[in-house]
């Protein structure tokens, strides 16, 4: 993969992942027969509006109607804000059968743009890396790479065919909050960007107030591989941390003491040293048909104390993993109903 793709690697667990087959999702996208760009017609902000992010401020001289969007997230973010865009990446990994996931589907088909429909976006492969081809064939007005590890000179091409507003934060550590902000001044709703923010900072952090188990657990998010014997830790401003913390929870000592800086997003710790990963509640990423026995059984594995009694929280498939670990407004909510009932489930568990 080229460079500017390489933390999808580590964000999906550092596995090597095969490219699915290019499909296109239908024709140009509007949320309506008289709006083909996709706004919502809402209530806008006045225009011009910058964005600033990681190569410079972008300047958005009208409200956008032809959004095209590059990396995960960014379509979820429009989306969100009831934009359909014309154009937005195939999800080549953690998808469902259409390519996309449950939570794009569910609001495609609120907005009138379900796949195969006439409002359908467009939609393109990202497994060689940004797709300037597709993406220009759109004629966007604005594209949208808030959250990416877009380098600068791939964020120079795509200005070259419309305003772009590049990464916010380096490899994929943009938060959904800061996502959802700079979409919302792209798109001049910021003002639904902020309720939206503020509804789903209240239903996560809930979650703790309303189960006490949750509120007084520590954690750790990390990558177990059951084929090498290998540990990730995920820490800093990684997502999944990020998440757990949202919920309530705190990370555990072990691994604030042992990232290096701001900028550690994971770092590696061995097997034999298992033992030390002392907290209430463990996250991994799991392989199809891995339960928590199967890493109890695991005489590597069982030396984590969270392993050894139970509180193991397992995304036992990639399309849950996805929903945590490329967060957004629109995964987050999905997240709730499907993962959150293990942690809560873990957390009871350690708690007892």
């Amino acid at each position: 993969m080229p460079s500017s793709f390489t933390r999808r690697s580590v964000v999906l667990t550092a596995l090597a992942l095969p490219a699915l087959a290019a499909c296109s999702g239908g024709d140009v996208a509007g949320t309506d027969a008289s709006d083909a760009g996709g706004s919502s017609g809402a209530a806008a902000d006045a225009f011009p509006v910058t964005v600033e992010h990681l190569y410079g401020t972008t300047e958005i001289a009208a409200e956008p109607t032809r959004i095209a969007t590059v990396s995960w997230v960014n379509a979820d973010t429009a989306l969100a804000l009831d934009i359909v865009p014309v154009g937005l990446p195939l999800v080549e990994w953690g998808g469902n059968d259409n390519q996309s996931t449950d939570w794009i589907d569910a609001k495609l088909e609120e907005l009138g743009a379900s796949w195969g429909s006439e409002n359908a976006p467009t939609t393109y492969s990202e497994a060689d890396g940004v797709n300037t081809d597709e993406i220009a064939a759109l004629t966007p007005d604005l594209i949208i790479a808030a959250y990416s590890g877009l380098t600068e000179e791939e964020y120079a091409t795509l200005s070259k065919i419309a305003p772009t507003i590049g990464p916010l934060a380096a490899n994929y550590t943009a938060s959904w909050e800061e996502v959802l902000t700079a979409v919302g001044t792209a798109t001049g709703r910021s003002d639904a960007a902020a309720e939206l923010a503020e509804q789903l900072t209240a239903d996560l952090a809930a979650v703790g107030e309303e189960n006490p188990a949750v509120a007084e657990s520590t954690f750790i998010a990390a990558s177990l591989s059951t084929t090498d014997h290998t540990i990730s830790i995920y820490s800093g401003d990684d997502t999944r941390p990020r998440f757990f913390t949202a919920l309530g929870m705190t990370q555990a000592e072990v691994v604030t003491e042992n990232t290096a800086d701001e900028n550690t997003f994971y770092f590696d710790w061995s097997a034999e040293r298992g033992d030390e990963l002392v907290s209430d509640v463990l996250y991994t990423w799991a392989a199809a048909g891995d339960t928590v026995e199967t890493f109890q059984d695991d005489p590597l594995f069982a030396q984590i104390p969270a392993v050894a009694s139970g509180a193991l929280v397992l995304t036992p498939d990639d399309h849950q993993t996805l929903s945590i670990s490329a967060a957004s407004v629109l995964s987050l909510p999905w997240a709730l109903e499907n993962v959150v009932p293990s942690v809560i489930e873990a957390a009871q568990t350690a708690q007892a």
